[in-house]
């Protein structure tokens, strides 16, 4: 989650350490959030070596920028899927100068439960 848009040296670092730490799938929601698509693309890239990436380390990117958080976070929990590799965990990192977990974890658990 993107709530203010930051320096590229910055997001560069942190979409490096995203990759290294083993993430296979980044969407990116809020401000300017279609450059960090390209950003962890870069860094998938840069970590993986600019030949072919191994399937088992290509990270899926997508970005929401036209979508409500809610649809994004439910896209995250049934629709996004790695071609090679399970999913098993899911990561919220939100970027702004607010502290947001609560409200985060509460907004992606109630687009985890199905309408009813």
């Amino acid at each position: 989650m993107l709530e203010q848009a930051v320096a590229d040296d910055w997001q560069n670092q942190i979409s490096e350490w995203l990759v290294r730490s083993g993430c296979l799938y980044m969407m990116a929601w809020g401000v300017e959030c279609s450059s960090w698509d390209d950003s962890v693309d870069w860094a998938n890239l840069t970590v993986a070596g600019l030949n072919d990436v191994p399937d088992d380390q290509f990270v899926m990117t997508t970005w929401h920028d036209d979508e409500p958080l809610a649809e994004t976070f439910w896209y995250a929990g049934f629709t996004a899927r790695h071609p090679t590799v399970a999913l098993e965990h899911v990561a919220i990192i939100d970027i702004g100068p607010t502290n947001r977990k609560a409200e985060m974890l509460e907004a992606y658990a109630a687009a985890q439960t199905p309408a009813g």
